[in-house]
């Protein structure tokens, strides 16, 4: 299941009026566009019509449908919200109920609508978005027959223009954000090993000279360094591979790690969040999955998070069982919002400045 935080992190305040709006903004309130989708639309506010927090999961298996019901269904109600409006997008041909077409999906949406309402959450409409239009599963009139529909809104939905304001890229889909950290065009595995191996020998030589604290002082000066090049405007010359490297191994000591958090709170959150994915592109694993833990802790702080979750996936396929990683996945799942995930990280500083990481993975 992928969960995003409130827009209105990431946004400017944005008011949706109607359920077509809701449909056209699908991609701008996920980060990307969905398809064979299930998506939960919180909704709040004084009128009950602030868009809120957002689920999505794969469309199920019939089998699975009531267990991926009842799971949307809960981490939605996290956010408290007044109502629930469940978006079905597929391109799924209309089903045969007594020889009349009906709707797809119709089986899950009901099971959608029997686990909020378990939970005493209300479902003002359940949507099907297809092929540019939109249906409500509820509605009788002619305009939601099966071989009808109401066309998405057209323009540029508002929320896309807040999207473009805040420099959102929308992705096409799960996939494209997968790509964004994905190896770059003609990445050299020889190379990087050979760096790491060399990294790893300094790092090692420097421990064995100064101690372990000057060393991850020195590692410190290393990311610090990185991240200045990496400020907007800075017009640095890219990280060679031995830098990249000298980073990655760093950043291996917890305490290191532990600060390379401050980042994301920080005026240098942008700078972090790109070097974060530089190392991500380049490192090999296991050496990725810290970057990709840092980088998913940026994104999720700004709203986005589509790119929160795929980071996170990519550290726990680099090393499985790495624990800040399966921590964050589940505050993620949970629907920790991004105020919350920074009080958390003001925390860890704090542990950082006495000097016990034991809880810090």
């Amino acid at each position: 299941m992928d969960a995003w935080p409130d827009p209105e992190s990431a946004f400017p305040t944005v008011r949706l009026s109607d359920p077509g709006e809701i449909a056209a903004a699908l991609p701008q309130l996920l980060g990307f566009r969905p398809r064979e989708s299930v998506v939960l639309v919180g909704l709040g506010g004084p009128s009950g019509g602030r868009v809120g927090l957002t689920v999505r999961a794969d469309i199920p298996a019939v089998g699975q449908a009531a267990a991926v019901a009842g799971h949307l269904a809960r981490s939605v109600r996290t956010d408290r919200p007044r109502g629930v409006l469940v978006a079905v997008v597929s391109e799924a041909a209309d089903e045969a109920a007594g020889g009349d077409p009906v709707l797809p999906h119709g089986s899950l949406v009901r099971e959608l609508v029997r686990a909020l309402t378990a939970l005493e959450v209300p479902v003002p409409d359940a949507l099907l978005v297809r092929r540019g239009r939109w249906w409500s599963y509820d509605c009788p009139q002619p305009c939601c027959a099966p071989g009808a529909g109401t066309p998405l809104p057209g323009g540029v939905p508002a929320l896309e223009v807040a999207a473009v304001a805040t420099g959102v890229v929308v992705a096409a889909d799960r996939d494209d954000l997968a790509e964004r950290i994905a190896r770059p065009p003609g990445f050299d595995r020889g190379a990087m090993v050979a760096a790491c191996v060399r990294a790893a020998g300094v790092c090692s030589a420097a421990i064995v000279a100064d101690g372990r604290e000057a060393a991850a002082e020195a590692s410190w000066s290393a990311i610090t360094a990185a991240v200045a090049r990496c400020r907007p405007r800075a017009r640095a010359a890219p990280l060679t591979d031995d830098e990249t490297a000298r980073i990655l191994w760093g950043r291996r000591d917890v305490h290191v790690r532990a600060r390379a958090l401050q980042f994301a709170v920080g005026p240098d959150a942008a700078a972090a969040e790109m070097l974060w994915t530089i190392c991500t592109r380049r490192a090999l694993a296991p050496l990725d999955a810290a970057p990709a833990t840092l980088l998913a802790v940026s994104a999720w702080l700004r709203g986005d998070g589509a790119m929160a979750n795929v980071a996170l996936d990519r550290a726990l396929e680099g090393e499985p069982g790495y624990r800040l990683a399966e921590l964050l996945a589940q505050g993620l799942a949970a629907c920790l919002a991004p105020a919350d995930l920074r009080r958390m990280i003001g925390g860890t500083l704090e542990v950082v400045g006495r000097g016990n990481l034991d809880a810090v993975g």
